[in-house]
């Protein structure tokens, strides 16, 4: 065992406890060097080390820091105050601890550095920075990051369970003997409120980890190597906007209107949002936001923002969307092209300081807008409380006017995307490529093709490594919820080829028939709200092809077992390519909302495949680039180190206007696309 790679991995432990208590299930200790006691507890340091060596397995050994940091950049962010990546000051103190673990000559001095700064830091920027840090540096590669929601537990999970959960461990020593217990699945309002209908989505544990991920592998402030990646700025665009289609889909399930974006920030917010969750650094609620709230200038000791600020940017980034280009801090002109515009523009709009072109210029809108609306219910501080969960990036998600707010900044890109000119037959066909049948089926035997199954699922999760000052032996803490699942389906399309053996990219969408009134919807009002499903390479052989793909295998989704995992070595796969991928493929769409809810009558999609031209399509890698594990959810994540695999803008053929005016029409003009009607019904029942 590397007992290096051992230590950065218990770090995510426990992450409000000192360095110095056990970890691992109460095997394992770190023998560490006087300094990096805290002042707290050097005078103690002899009794406090022999009190928690007591009875372990394991002793890591740690060694000295090399050279002490000044960590007074740190000290600006209290403690136990609440750390937001939205926040300018804390994105910056962020970047520059990230910069310091970078920095560590080799692994041995980043195992110490960490040890040192862990209890010297606020302990969300640590895990955070601490996190980045892992995933980015060539020789930790191998470390696994746990999902947030076990290191933090009490940002996703009502409070009393965690209560519950301490009780139990308290009480019963063995864990085979315990309680399992149940997260309610409604308790953030009643039915009276009809955003409810949409907590199962919302509120979704791995839909709120998936964003914490997302932002942890394309951070937007810190050193260069790490947010300067491939096509960046884009990949923010694609993947909000997929949240957001995504969720309007949900609100036709539910019979309710598509989200209306928060385009005016001074007219009363009539979302309320009460959360009901708490904040493991203080143990204090998130601030909740009353029905009809008003939002205020923001006047607090980590900045000031005012919305006549955010409008100010808003208007520059409107005009240079309708002159076409944007300038630089020298005032040269770039234009917003169809291949690196939406990418320049995603830089801009969420105010990627290292990448903007012009940061003072344009501001920073996305992220202003969120610490406006997270401060609506104290922007001056008088009652001493923290943001709402707008302002953290585990939990905006949960909140209503999060899509609101997103649906605003994403009529932004579909006005630059609106005046680009219409595909054309050119970029749209591949020649003599012929899908003549398209259809998906779940596995069970006799199942109807294109009728495809939703329900609600019951699973279990271990909160133990993120339930700080509890018991150390035997720990496992079960707890259970309800999520929305989809039983698994396979894709099987026939592709007649008339020319020689060639590759083709097979994209497949689904797109909603009608909206909520039942009422039919035009291709450009589809073309917004089309959901990626996958995207694969496939090799056409002459004549007749048939392709076959399993929905669990999208290139959008990671299995549940993933948003899920378990912390510990005893729960890891043992084969190497499941291992690598279970270690490092924690960012991606969870698999168990794959598909839209649908009703129980059953709903009505279009189901559309495209094969477009490989040649056109192919990207090539830089050939330095290591082979890597990571690569089943790469249309909203990307491939680690690597190029975006795919050439065609992201999103492709909806990203942009068509020159048809209903889908059949498309499909019709197109010989290598094709559509067929599927049906999601929902069972309203609980599996097991």
């Amino acid at each position: 065992m590397n007992t290096d790679l051992k230590a950065l991995e218990l770090l995510f432990q426990r992450p409000l406890e000192p360095v110095f208590t056990t970890r691992d299930n109460g095997k394992t200790v770190f023998d560490l060097p006087e300094s990096v006691y805290t002042d707290r507890y050097r005078n103690n340091s002899e009794e406090v080390s022999n009190r928690f060596s007591q009875n372990v397995e394991t002793r890591i050994p740690i060694r000295e820091v090399a050279r002490k940091p000044n960590l007074e950049f740190a000290d600006k962010l209290g403690r136990k105050q609440q750390f937001s990546l939205f926040i300018t000051k804390h994105k910056e103190i962020a970047s520059q601890l990230i910069q310091l673990y970078l920095d560590a000559p080799n692994l041995q001095q980043f195992v110490a550095l960490a040890a040192y700064t862990k209890d010297r830091v606020n302990p969300v920027l640590f895990q955070y920075s601490y996190a980045v840090a892992i995933a980015h540096r060539p020789d930790t590669r191998t470390v696994p990051i746990p999902n947030i929601s076990q290191v933090f537990p009490s940002n996703f999970i009502e409070p009393s369970v965690l209560q519950d959960a301490r009780q139990e461990a308290s009480v019963i020593a063995k864990s085979g003997n315990r309680s399992v217990l149940e997260i309610p699945a409604n308790y953030t309002a009643s039915d009276r409120e009809d955003e409810q209908h949409l907590a199962y989505f919302r509120e979704d544990i791995g839909v709120n980890s998936h964003h914490w991920h997302w932002h942890l592998v394309y951070p937007a402030s810190g050193p260069m190597e790490v947010v300067n990646k491939d096509r960046r700025g884009e990949l923010f665009y694609y993947m909000h906007h997929q949240l957001l289609a995504r969720y309007n889909v949900e609100r036709f399930c539910n019979r309710l209107k598509r989200t209306i974006p928060l385009s005016n920030l001074r007219e009363a917010i009539p979302e309320g949002y009460f959360p009901k969750i708490l904040s493991s650094i203080n143990n204090r609620t998130y601030p909740a936001r009353i029905s009809r709230q008003q939002l205020s200038d923001v006047a607090r000791p980590d900045g000031n923002i005012e919305i006549s600020e955010l409008e100010r940017w808003r208007d520059r980034i409107l005009a240079a969307i309708d002159q076409g280009y944007v300038e630089d801090t020298q005032g040269n002109r770039i234009p917003l092209d169809e291949v690196r515009g939406i990418d320049i523009l995603g830089n801009i709009i969420e105010a990627c300081n290292t990448l903007s072109v012009n940061n003072q210029f344009y501001g920073n809108l996305h992220n202003q807008g969120h610490t406006i609306i997270s401060f609506a219910h104290d922007p001056d501080y008088r009652h001493l409380e923290d943001f709402g969960v707008m302002g953290d990036v585990t939990t905006a998600m949960r909140d209503p006017i999060f899509y609101r707010w997103h649906g605003f900044i994403d009529t932004i890109f579909n006005k630059h995307k609106a005046l680009l000119p219409v595909y054309n037959n050119t970029q749209l066909g591949f020649e003599g490529i012929n899908v003549t049948y398209v259809e998906a089926r779940l596995g069970a035997p006799n199942a109807r093709p294109n009728t495809l199954l939703t329900y609600w699922q019951r699973s279990s999760a271990n909160l133990a490594a993120g339930l700080d000052f509890g018991p150390v032996e035997d720990e496992n803490i079960t707890a259970t919820f309800r999520h929305l699942q989809n039983a698994p389906y396979t894709y099987t399309f026939n592709v007649t080829n008339s020319g020689p053996r060639r590759s083709g990219t097979c994209r497949i969408f689904i797109c909603p028939k009608t909206d909520e009134r039942n009422q039919p919807l035009r291709l450009e009002e589809q073309r917004l709200l089309a959901i990626e499903m996958d995207k694969f390479t496939v090799e056409l052989m002459p004549g007749e092809n048939t392709i076959r793909r399993e929905s669990t295998d999208s290139s959008v989704a990671i299995p549940f077992e993933r948003s899920f995992r378990a912390v510990g070595a005893s729960y890891q796969p043992t084969a190497a390519d499941d291992l690598a991928r279970f270690r490092f493929c924690g960012c991606g769409w969870p698999q168990h909302l794959l598909l839209p809810k649908g009703k129980p009558e059953g709903m009505q999609f279009d189901l559309f495949v495209m094969i477009s031209d490989y040649t056109q399509d192919a990207v090539q890698q830089l050939s330095n680039t290591p082979n890597d594990a990571c690569s089943t959810a790469y249309s909203f994540c990307g491939l680690k180190d690597k190029l975006y695999p795919d050439k065609r803008t992201m999103g492709f053929p909806f990203d942009r206007r068509l020159p048809n005016d209903t889908l059949n029409e498309l499909v019709g003009a197109f010989s290598n696309m094709a559509k067929t009607d599927i049906t999601i019904k929902f069972n309203d029942r609980v599996i097991g």
